[in-house]
């Protein structure tokens, strides 16, 4: 009778397209928007015409043209560029990612355009001009690791984008010909609120700097390089009272008594203030004058700071309310033992090495750091610490103490480190990661390891999102393992590891589901890429050789699923098959 009564009902009406417009223009998070467009028709159609913003992974999955048919009012676009090696010289220059093309299709398609965020893409001075010019309301642009463009390239952007809030430039690979581009900011320029030129080299025209921060009354972001001086600072600050984020300059310089007490009055006033960076050659005469302004610090990044384990503790005696802290591994472990008494509430700590190529055993942090802030700070869950060594025991009181990591990146410097103490592989302690930590979505492992921690992975990882392998396995096993065993992995960077063909073609019916696959200095050979390729011809599979080495070795092999096809603007050194 009841199954009936449901078949003889009638379906509800479909909501109408402006009510469902509405609702669907709430939802902000993209994995929830990629969901709503395949319940129905009439849904797909509401979440392309309400999308306006739109994040593209690798900015040759896709075409700018199939962006521009699928979302027709998009005003804010992200775009990443190389795979994440080129940060560390593996990638070629001039391999490609240039956003020019993206930009002449952008400017009949999208002349509303307000926001420009880019990751290791190639951006000419050219392209700035472009973009400045031919986007009237144009109002945010975030470079992070992207190369091509020079300080010239920023001119244009200062001269021509007169409704621009928002100018980041983090660690590019810019030509920093002067300081003067901050001069081409219109006089009557107002707008501003976000500006970041901490990795820029040269002087900047000071006197245009300043009078640019007295305008923008709304400027809450400001981090400048590390020749702004101390007194030039204290200026700043006493012109912009309402910052919350603030990237200062040199602490090298000697202050009298009374410029000194003037810097430390411009900080007291800064009782909002939540991130604090740059702190470039501090020194400790000059903390103290910091002290007032870390009561409601959320960001601490000492990142360019090179600080002792006595300092660290005293600025952290003031940082009640830390959630971040990014730090060199001059700290030492008893410098991360004061994080661990006086930050309850951090939940993200990056410890990076002052010299990376430093053999002294002595130097830097080591696993009795890392036991401290586990065992301080439980709400820990994002990690990234570079170490000489490490033991399987640490790791599992560390994870036992923090259970709730998304985000494990455990860089023990030296390759096939094994447990320091047992001399035995670092296996038990990415199997304790995995199985203790079930929200895991990034993982980095080093140090001595078998295929055993690649079954450990897949057998637990099972919300894993993006893996990172160097120096590691001992088999093709260990990555056929993987690719079995996450179902939900999207990212899988390799190198310098024994997997070959048997491994790169147990995963084919994977990589269509994943972001990207990246291998190098593996053991692939051009006939298994090849064989890939056939078998799979909705994947890109790039093969880039630099050199004259011998036709049937893979050195670095780049796998991509993508809807526009082969790309047209590869170099001669790329070979797409």
């Amino acid at each position: 009778m009841d199954c009936k009564r449901n078949r003889d009902m009638k379906s509800p009406p479909p909501f109408p397209d402006e009510v469902l417009e509405r609702i669907l223009s709430f939802i902000t998070s993209r994995k929830d928007r990629s969901a709503v467009s395949l319940v129905s028709k009439d849904w797909y159609n509401a979440e392309r015409w309400t999308r306006t913003s739109i994040f593209i992974g690798n900015c040759y999955s896709v075409s700018p043209q199939i962006v521009i048919r699928r979302f027709p009012k998009i005003k804010s676009v992200t775009i990443k560029g190389k795979p994440r090696f080129s940060d560390f010289n593996l990638v070629p220059p001039n391999w490609g990612a240039d956003i020019q093309a993206w930009l002449f299709a952008f400017a009949s398609a999208y002349p509303f355009l307000e926001e420009l965020r880019l990751k290791r893409m190639t951006v000419s001075d050219e392209s700035l001009e472009f973009l400045s010019l031919k986007f009237s309301n144009f109002k945010a642009l975030s470079l992070l690791s992207c190369d091509g463009f020079s300080t010239d390239g920023l001119a244009f952007i200062a001269s021509n984008s007169k409704n621009l809030i928002e100018l980041d430039i983090q660690e590019n690979a810019i030509d920093d010909f002067s300081g003067n581009w901050l001069c081409c900011f219109p006089e009557n320029f107002t707008s501003l609120e976000i500006l970041n030129f901490a990795n820029l080299n040269s002087d900047v025209n000071f006197d245009a700097l300043e009078r640019l921060v007295s305008r923008c009354r709304s400027l809450r972001v400001l981090k400048v390089n590390k020749n702004i001086q101390l007194g030039q600072l204290q200026r700043l600050l006493v012109k912009a009272p309402q910052l919350t984020e603030i990237g200062t300059g040199s602490f090298l310089q000697e202050l009298n008594l009374q410029q000194y007490a003037e810097l430390a009055c411009a900080f007291n006033h800064f009782k909002n203030l939540h991130t604090l960076s740059g702190l470039w050659e501090v020194t400790s005469v000059y903390l103290p004058v910091l002290y007032p302004a870390c009561t409601n610090l959320t960001f601490l990044n000492l990142s360019t700071a090179v600080l002792q384990s006595d300092e660290l503790a005293k600025v952290l005696g003031h940082c009640p309310r830390l959630q971040r802290l990014w730090v060199l591994d001059t700290v030492g472990d008893a410098g991360l033992q004061s994080v661990g008494s006086s930050c309850p509430l951090l939940e993200e700590l990056r410890v990076f090495p002052a010299d990376p190529y430093s053999q002294d055993i002595f130097h830097g942090v080591t696993e009795s750091g890392f036991l401290a802030v586990s065992r301080g700070c439980r709400r820990l869950h994002y990690v990234l610490y570079f170490c000489r060594q490490m033991t399987n025991a640490a790791v599992a009181t560390i994870v036992q103490n923090c259970p709730d990591f998304t985000h494990f990146r455990l860089c023990i410097m030296n390759p096939h480190q094994p447990d320091y103490l047992t001399d035995k592989p670092m296996d038990e302690a990415f199997g304790a990661i995995v199985k203790t930590c079930t929200k895991l979505q990034r993982l980095a492992v080093s140090g001595l390891l078998t295929d055993m921690t690649f079954e450990y992975i897949a057998k637990y990882a099972k919300n894993l999102e993006t893996l990172s392998v160097a120096f590691a396995g001992s088999s093709d096993w260990g990555m056929q393992c993987v690719l079995d065993g996450c179902p939900k992995l999207r990212k899988l960077e390799i190198r310098d590891c024994p997997f070959g063909n048997a491994a790169l073609l147990s995963g084919m019916e994977r990589y269509e589901s994943m972001r990207s696959l990246w291998m190098s200095a593996c053991n692939l050979t051009m006939n298994g890429c090849r064989l890939l390729a056939q078998e799979m011809p909705r994947l890109n599979v790039e093969v880039i050789k630099e050199d004259e080495s011998e036709d049937c070795v893979a050195e670095k092999v780049y796998v991509y699923r993508s809807v526009a096809g082969p790309r047209s603007d590869a170099p001669s050194f790329v070979l797409t098959l």
